[in-house]
């Protein structure tokens, strides 16, 4: 574990002094040093890390919440479901096309649905916070698109299970969907009205207490979630709602700093543990048009997106590219399918998939700039640049941490 910190740190220390983003060192430093790799090995099963990698995930989606407001739902909840709408119905569909024209079979072209249509909320969310765009106009409707993301999770994964499992269930997956959006709708009435007490119950000038007091309810609503059919991140995620509204709200949010970069960075290097590079050949050229694929319906949601919040070519860049990466919803996806006995090509493909796109994401995030030069309206966009105070639409100075 020592061992894995510390390579992480390596890596991203030396990448920061040319300018390349912690995401894809902290995985290529688990690729390097992981059981699939020739020489050293440092952790050699991945589900050692299992744990820990899915509290650096939960942390990193309790951060994304405490970060949203209610208010940004009452406010502008409406728009934000269209974006999300519109992501999805773009992104989803593309993969849905996708998997049919490579002819594996209808129950992979489902499974390449998901795994093309979702993004990585872990790497979304590092990707706001090493750019320093928490604070954007932008920020919220992508957050409102992940949002919706999730909550699309609950109804696809119940539909999926005996699809690819070739049960014939179909009152089963209804009564999936049924407890995952009940439980989905318990925690949304808990933080639409029920702030006043939670704050109560979570208030202590004791910091220690309050750690334990948030991490404990983070990691629990994130488990009883997954109970219910919820994906484990939106659990998190919606204690982070509930408690970012709460007097002790800004202590959280200093307090789970060094917690969540700690262990997201276990998650990220987890990450690379379970990428097996000799794969990838073998799926090569379907991957690379894959992530075409993704580039081009990522850019065309970040436009519509910024259409519907009336932002300018560069908030739509940044949409697009910091919804760009794909990740750990895909691996379980891979999961699913080789545990399904579907088409053999598919693992090696998501995981190359998956690679190129969490190294591209992070990387196209921090230079949005030069997309948003060519959209329509960009060569006239010639206001302040990434990080510097604008007008309506543009990003304020990026605050360190």
């Amino acid at each position: 574990m020592g061992g894995a910190f510390l390579a992480a740190a390596v890596l991203a220390r030396i990448g920061g002094r040319i300018g390349l983003p912690t995401i894809p060192l902290f995985i290529l430093a688990g690729i390097l040093l992981g059981p699939n790799t020739p020489g050293i090995v440092l952790v050699g099963d991945p589900h050692d890390l299992e744990m820990l990698s899915l509290l650096g995930l939960v942390l990193l989606l309790f951060y994304l919440g405490l970060e949203f407001h209610v208010d940004d739902l009452k406010t502008g909840g409406r728009r934000m479901a269209l974006a999300g709408a519109a992501y999805l119905t773009l992104n989803v569909g593309a993969g849905l096309g996708f998997g049919f024209a490579l002819g594996w079979g209808a129950s992979e072209a489902l499974v390449l649905a998901g795994v093309l249509g979702i993004s990585s909320s872990a790497i979304v969310t590092k990707v706001l916070v090493d750019t320093g765009r928490l604070g954007n106009p932008e920020t919220k409707p992508i957050l409102g698109i992940i949002v919706v993301e999730d909550i699309f999770l609950a109804l696809y994964l119940a539909a999926l299970q005996p699809v690819i499992s070739g049960a014939d269930s179909l009152s089963a997956a209804a009564l999936d969907a049924g407890k995952a959006f009940g439980f989905l709708l318990l925690l949304a009435v808990v933080a639409r009205w029920g702030t006043r007490i939670i704050s109560r119950l979570i208030a202590t000038k004791d910091n220690e207490l309050l750690v334990i007091s948030f991490l404990g309810a983070a990691v629990l609503v994130a488990g009883v979630s997954e109970w219910f059919g919820v994906a484990d991140a939106i659990g998190a995620f919606m204690v982070g709602l509930m408690l970012g509204s709460t007097s002790s709200g800004e202590r959280i949010r200093e307090l789970v700093h060094p917690l969540r970069d700690a262990f997201g960075a276990i998650f990220f290097f987890a990450f690379g543990l379970s990428i097996d590079p000799g794969d990838l050949p073998t799926v090569v050229w379907p991957v690379l048009i894959a992530v075409a694929v993704t580039l081009l319906m990522n850019v065309l949601a970040g436009l519509a997106a910024a259409r519907i919040h009336r932002f300018g070519p560069r908030p739509a860049a940044n949409i697009a590219t910091a919804l760009l990466a794909r990740g750990e919803f895909a691996l379980i996806l891979a999961t699913m399918a080789a545990s399904a006995g579907l088409d053999e090509r598919l693992s090696p493909f998501i995981a190359g998939y998956v690679l190129i796109l969490a190294v591209l994401g992070p990387l196209a995030a921090g230079r949005s700039g030069l997309l948003a030069r060519v959209l329509p309206g960009g060569k006239a966009d010639d206001g302040p640049a990434d990080g510097e105070s604008g007008g309506p639409g543009r990003e304020p100075v990026a605050v360190p941490g």
